[in-house]
């Protein structure tokens, strides 16, 4: 009989989480490196939604105001989630909500899984070891990778969707398409991981039943899962040609660059490599041990786990750049290290499955612990923010803006040449004019010119081919400035109102078509799998 997840085992999932973010109650909030993007990003969000736009896809503040389509390009569950701790905690407690809401899932995640398999008490130590594991820790305190965080929570129950394929193939396409599919809306990156991890693994499972049967119907739900993401998924495909989307693959964030024990000429990234390939070599050596010991194992979850720790080792070093190059996407998964995701699945099930003893499960932890105690003094301590750092970021949404991201900003835009401290509205003309801005808006602007000769509004605003503009009720195309990529708007001489929106595109709605009608096919797949068993 499978255990269940009682309220005992869940408190002590979440007990494991909270002693996490312990630390912070002393030294303050873990900066990692994409900490300030994700909180900008939730502030960001939850000012979007004061003024009722329930899904933002324009972040008005970024660039110190000039803005950028963030939204449409990075997956909506963390910021979503983010956003509302924000909203319901003081914005300086929403990391940790975040994070130990993220972890507890993680742990719950493991647990569904192991408990399959392993007793009840081996099944909380999978859970918990999942929720806390190493890269977790990384992702915590050095990184600050709160997307790629909550696309960990996925992994187990992708793994748990794909054995139960072996048993019953038909009634395992929805949950997995699912899963896929949330893997999309959580971190692309990850999403890549995910679906790469998916195909190999299908694989095994059609090999080891002789047959095509599994291959076939994995590989519907892979597609399925990309259908139901869709709305997000088409648009940030087909719009990728509108923004600096090459600056993704940047000298630093390449695959070349962030193998295992990679050096470029950076310090500062050659010491986090070296952090997170110690953890990463770590995790390996651990994961291959207790493999070895198990050697003659033969449960059915045995074959899929050791393909999955065999790809995921293997593409974390130099020799599978070839694989980066060639293979569709694969690219973007930018940091090969990301692939500790995946190896933490086998490591938190083989690690009570094969060591029976607390003293050697106890030894193996604590090993690890110390790995990360060792890199953490020796290699690169966390970078810490307090309360009134905190408290300054809120103050530059709501005034000057804040730093945006270089690949989504606009083709043509150069976010460092332009004048921070500029108005809203600029008349270039050899008449005079009295201008005024009615509304600004992070998606509807509407502003008024009342000018002596013909000339051109010059827009904070950075020029997107989604906005449109109405001059006097009519619309008109607008320009683009060659120097900062600004918004030029052409005005002839006399009183003129112009509107300025941020419309839904062709892809936009094609996108939310294809989610909602492969939604509705996903639900009728469940119906009818439900009526059949």
């Amino acid at each position: 009989m499978r255990a269940s997840l009682s309220p005992a085992r869940f408190f002590v999932i979440v007990a494991a989480t909270l002693l996490m973010v312990l630390p912070w109650r002393w030294r303050g909030i873990p900066s990692g490196h994409d900490f300030e993007f994700h909180m900008n990003s939730w502030m960001e969000v939850a000012e979007q939604w004061a003024n009722h736009i329930l899904l933002p896809r324009w972040a008005a503040q970024a660039h110190y105001g000039y803005g950028e389509p963030r939204f449409i390009f990075y997956p909506p569950f963390s910021w979503m989630l983010g956003a509302l701790f924000g909203i319901l905690l003081p914005w300086k407690l929403a990391p940790a909500a975040y994070v130990i809401s993220v972890l507890t899932l993680s742990g719950c995640s493991m647990f569904l899984l192991a408990r399959e398999y392993l007793p009840a008490n081996q099944s909380l130590l999978a859970a918990v070891f999942y929720a806390v594991n190493p890269y977790h820790i990384v992702i915590v305190y050095w990184r600050s990778a709160f997307a790629e965080l909550l696309a960990g929570a996925l992994l187990p129950v992708l793994l748990l969707f794909i054995l139960r394929m072996e048993r019953n193939p038909r009634r395992s396409v929805v949950p997995l398409a699912a899963v896929i599919a949330c893997g999309w809306f959580s971190n692309a990156p990850a999403a890549v991981v995910i679906n790469y991890s998916a195909a190999a693994l299908i694989a095994v499972v059609g090999f080891r039943q002789r047959s095509l049967r599994p291959v076939l119907i994995g590989g519907c739900a892979i597609l399925l899962a990309a259908a139901l993401a869709g709305f997000y998924v088409l648009p940030a495909a087909y719009e990728q040609k509108w923004v600096e989307i090459a600056q993704v693959l940047s000298l630093g964030v390449r695959p070349e660059d962030n193998f295992l024990f990679t050096t470029i000429a950076d310090a500062d990234h050659n010491r986090f490599n070296l952090l997170v390939s110690c953890v990463g070599i770590a995790e390996i050596v651990t994961v291959a041990l207790l493999a070895l010991k198990r050697w003659r194992a033969s449960t059915s979850y045995d074959a899929l786990l050791l393909t999955w720790v065999g790809l995921a080792t293997l593409l974390m070093f130099s020799v599978t750049m070839l694989f980066y190059r060639h293979f569709p996407e694969l690219r973007f998964v930018q940091l090969p290290w990301r692939w500790l995701l995946c190896l933490n699945v086998p490591l938190a099930l083989l690690l009570p499955a094969t060591l029976q003893r607390w003293p050697a499960r106890a030894l193996v932890c604590a090993a690890l612990l110390a790995i990360i105690a060792i890199v953490w003094v020796r290699v690169q301590p966390p970078w810490w923010d307090r309360a009134a750092d905190i408290t300054e970021m809120q103050q530059f949404q709501r005034a000057a803006g804040y730093q945006g991201t270089d690949e989504y900003a606009p083709k043509g835009a150069d976010p460092y040449d332009v004048d921070r401290n500029a108005r809203r509205l600029t008349y270039e003309g050899s008449g005079t004019a009295a201008l005024r801005v009615v509304r600004w808006d992070p998606e509807d602007k509407f502003v008024t010119a009342d000018v002596s000769a013909p000339g051109n509004l010059v827009m904070k605003l950075f020029n997107y081919p989604a906005w449109k503009v109405e001059v006097n009720g009519r619309g008109v195309e607008s320009q683009t400035r060659d120097d900062t990529g600004q918004m030029i708007v052409a005005v002839p001489a006399g009183k003129n109102y112009i509107h300025i929106t941020f419309t839904r595109t062709w892809d936009r709605t094609v996108g939310g078509w294809i989610s909602l009608m492969s939604l509705i096919g996903l639900g009728l797949m469940g119906i009818r799998s439900c009526h059949a068993s």
